[in-house]
């Protein structure tokens, strides 16, 4: 069993075939900064280029999964890093992967969170999670495919309702619409997770691989299309004075003012 960090945010241990991949800021509640995103997508890739390792479990430090990105940062408009870059928000999001990835996921999965979850191939949940993409009562856009990959894989009119009001939701009505593969008693999402991973692990190398390929792939050539239309939307929304005033007025604990603009 050895364990690599990565600048300590983002750790990578091994046991036996299975990665686990931890997002390691508790105090922050793993929100996503520029180190968080470098590490996160070498420890990805470190997976995908080892072939002694079959399936990865992604899981957050301390009692939340991830609330999405720092907005500290995003208010200082220092988002070089976590935004761009290879493999999108998170250096994770629209990152190729061959491996199948399962999110254990305790606490919250907000913002890009629950992209970030979205982005993996299944996800095991403990009660009393909270979900939800509320970016629109912060002046901003869930633009790392967390709009359109809801709103492929729950009904259209419930997606639109939480996207445009920036309600949460809880882990049995994520179950109920398909975001989940289960869900689990507090403290049982990574031992659940590993149960599972131990499962894929004993099915042939080649089947895990094409299986997730092929299954993957229709949802990848939507995506293709997706993007380019999410990456312009969300340059409009970044540069507008509302999404400046969204993020300092959750930074400084107030109303926002919105402008329109």
């Amino acid at each position: 069993m050895g364990e690599d960090a990565m600048g300590d945010v983002v750790t990578l241990e091994r046991q036996g075939a299975v990665a686990v991949i931890t997002l390691n800021r508790p105090e922050q509640r793993n929100c996503v900064n520029g180190a968080v995103s470098a590490a996160l997508r070498d420890a990805v890739k470190q997976v995908e280029a080892d072939d002694a390792l079959r399936v990865t479990v992604l899981r957050g430090a301390g009692r939340v999964f991830c609330a999405g990105m720092d907005l500290k940062a995003f208010a200082a408009r220092d988002v070089s890093g976590i935004l761009d870059g290879e493999g999108g928000f998170a250096g994770f999001v629209r990152l190729p992967r061959t491996k199948p990835v399962i999110a254990a996921v305790q606490g919250a999965a907000l913002a890009g969170g629950l992209e970030v979850m979205l982005a993996c191939d299944m996800a095991i949940a403990e009660r009393g999670t909270k979900f939800g993409l509320p970016e629109a009562r912060l002046g901003l856009l869930a633009a790392a495919g967390g709009v359109f990959r809801l709103a492929q894989r729950i009904p259209p009119v419930k997606a639109r309702e939480l996207v445009l009001t920036g309600g949460l939701f809880g882990a049995e009505e994520a179950e109920r619409y398909g975001l989940l593969n289960r869900v689990v008693e507090e403290g049982g999402a990574f031992d659940a997770a590993m149960a599972l991973a131990a499962e894929i692990v004993a099915s042939a190398p080649r089947s895990v691989a094409t299986g997730l390929e092929l299954s993957r792939y229709l949802e990848l050539e939507a995506e293709a299309r997706a993007w380019p239309v999410n990456d312009a939307l969300f340059e409009e929304i970044f540069a507008s004075q509302d999404a400046l005033e969204g993020a300092r007025a959750f930074t400084e604990k107030r109303a926002p003012a919105w402008t329109g603009t």
